[in-house]
C-alpha cells in the first residue's frame, strides 16, 4: 500500500472532534504540503531549466492526469493565458475519461494504460513538448501510458507524485516527489497530496514563465487584459514599472492594445509604440533587455 493510502496514526478519533478542533487539525495537516514541495525544490528547478529550451523552440505544455490530479493540471493550464498571455494552442490538458471527467468522476478511466498513450498520440505530442504527468499514488496506469508514449515521441516528461519510489516518477525524465505522507482522512488524496500538487504546479509554471521573460522585476507584465479587472491591473502595473501617472499609463496602453510590456518600454525609453515593440521582439520579449538595464 502506498503511503498516501495508508491509514494515518494521527487523529484516530477525528470523528469525535468538535468543529474548531477538527478545522485546526486539518489546517495543520495541510501546512505539511508546502514543506513537501520545499523538499522537492531542486527537482522542480531542474524541470524548469530542462523545459525552457523546448518551450523556447516552440514546444507546448501538456498536462496529464486522472481524477483530482488531472483537474489540477487542467486548472494550471487554463490560468496561463490570462496570467501570462500564453497562447491557447501551446497548452494541452489531458484528463483520463475526457472532458466529462472534469465535472464527474468516471470510474475505471484511469485504469487503462492504453488510453494514456492514445491521448498523447491524438494530441500529436512532439519532441519540443513538455509533458507534466501528475499522479498522487504514482502508479496510475493512464499516466504511465502517457509517459511511455510521450518519451517514444521524444518529449520531455516530468512526473509529479506523492510517494517515494513511485513508478510515474521513475518512468519520467525528471521525477518530482512531494512526500506528503498519509492523509488526515485516510485515503483522501484530494487533501494535502492535492494541495502539494497545486503548489508544485504553480511554482513550476510560474517559474518557467519568469524564465521566458513574462515578468519584469516581480511584476506580471505579460498579462492578457480580457476583462475590466485585468484592464485596471494593466494600468496599475504600468504605473508601478514606470512611475508614470494613471492618465499616461491609460493613454499608452490604449495605443498598444493593452500590452503592458510594450507600454513600459515606450514610456521608460521615451519611444513610440512601434519602436517599443521592435525592441521587445529583438530580445525575445525581455523588458529588461529592451531597456538595456
Amino acid at each position: 500500500m502506498s503511503l498516501t493510502e495508508s491509514p494515518s496514526t494521527e487523529h484516530t478519533d477525528l470523528d469525535r472532534y468538535d468543529a474548531r478542533r477538527l478545522v485546526e487539525a486539518m489546517i495543520a495537516d495541510q501546512a505539511r504540503a508546502a514543506t513537501a514541495v520545499a523538499a522537492a525544490a531542486a527537482d522542480i528547478a531542474r524541470a524548469v531549466e530542462a523545459a525552457r529550451p523546448r518551450i523556447e523552440a516552440g514546444g507546448r505544455l501538456v498536462y496529464v492526469g486522472a481524477g483530482t490530479s488531472g483537474r489540477l493540471g487542467l486548472q494550471d493550464s487554463v490560468e496561463l493565458y490570462p496570467t501570462f498571455s500564453w497562447p491557447h494552442d501551446r497548452v494541452v490538458a489531458l484528463l483520463a475519461g475526457g472532458a466529462g471527467a472534469v465535472y464527474q468522476a468516471i470510474e475505471g478511466a484511469e485504469d487503462r494504460r492504453e488510453n494514456g498513450g492514445h491521448d498523447i498520440r491524438h494530441a500529436k505530442v512532439q519532441a519540443n513538448d513538455v509533458v507534466i504527468a501528475i499522479a498522487a499514488s504514482g502508479t496510475t496506469p493512464y499516466v504511465l501510458g502517457a509517459i511511455e508514449a510521450a518519451r517514444e515521441r521524444g518529449a520531455l516528461t516530468l512526473g509529479i507524485v506523492n510517494n517515494a519510489g513511485a513508478p510515474v516518477a521513475a518512468a519520467a525524465d525528471i521525477g518530482i516527489t512531494l512526500d506528503t505522507g498519509p492523509e488526515i482522512i485516510s485515503g483522501s488524496t484530494r487533501m494535502k497530496a492535492g494541495t502539494a500538487q497545486k503548489i508544485a504546479l504553480n511554482v513550476f509554471s510560474s517559474a518557467l514563465m519568469v524564465r521566458l521573460n513574462k515578468v519584469y522585476g516581480n511584476l506580471m507584465v505579460d498579462l492578457k487584459a480580457t476583462n475590466e479587472k485585468l484592464r485596471r491591473r494593466a494600468v496599475r502595473l504600468t504605473m508601478l514599472a514606470t512611475g508614470c501617472d494613471e492618465a499616461q499609463a491609460t493613454e499608452t496602453l490604449a495605443r498598444c492594445d493593452n500590452q503592458v510590456k510594450t507600454a513600459i518600454v515606450a514610456i521608460r525609453a521615451g519611444v513610440d509604440v512601434a519602436d517599443a515593440r521592435a525592441r521587445l521582439d529583438a530580445v525575445n520579449g525581455s523588458v529588461r533587455a529592451a531597456l538595456g538595464t
